[in-house]
């Protein structure tokens, strides 16, 4: 029942990207695309260099919670473990999504000779479709975290359940 808001978030960001892209409209030529993927990638730089911080720097953050509850005095079910696996698996394939991006975000769009005729339309749906999907994947991410903390804070703390 928990991750289904996971899923409902993410769906939520993927839609939104979706829209955004039908917004968009069709890509009629190469220029085009060449001009959407240099636009792309003047914000994409930076929103993938932040995802990629985030999602590292909540990996470690994931450690350090482990540490804690092996360490409190509070008995934590499996459920407690298996979110901060959930959560750390996916801020390990946020920051895959986001080291690939980056990657896509700095060929040298234009500078190519010779390529395949809907080169630049190809390369300008991926670039934007995986930028959406590392959206979506830093905010399952988040929410993820923020079910995984609920549950912890509710063993640790004492009284009614939070």
């Amino acid at each position: 029942m928990k991750n289904i808001s996971v899923y409902i978030v993410s769906g939520l960001i993927i839609l939104i990207g979706a829209a955004a892209r039908f917004a968009i409209g069709n890509i009629y030529s190469e220029a085009e695309a060449t001009n959407l993927i240099e636009a792309l990638t003047g914000t994409g730089l930076y929103l993938g260099s932040a995802i990629a911080g985030a999602s590292a720097t909540t990996l470690a953050l994931m450690l350090t919670l482990l540490g804690l509850t092996r360490q409190s005095d509070a008995d934590f079910d499996h459920d407690v473990f298996r979110s901060i696996s959930q959560v750390a698996w996916l801020s390990t394939v946020s920051l895959v999504g986001a080291v690939i991006l980056l990657l896509m975000l700095v060929l040298p769009v234009g500078e190519f000779e010779k390529m395949p005729e809907g080169w630049y339309r190809i390369m300008y749906e991926v670039i934007f479709a995986q930028t959406v999907i590392v959206c979506a994947l830093l905010v399952a991410t988040v929410v993820r975290l923020f079910l995984a903390i609920r549950h912890v804070i509710s063993r640790v703390t004492p009284g009614d359940d939070i």
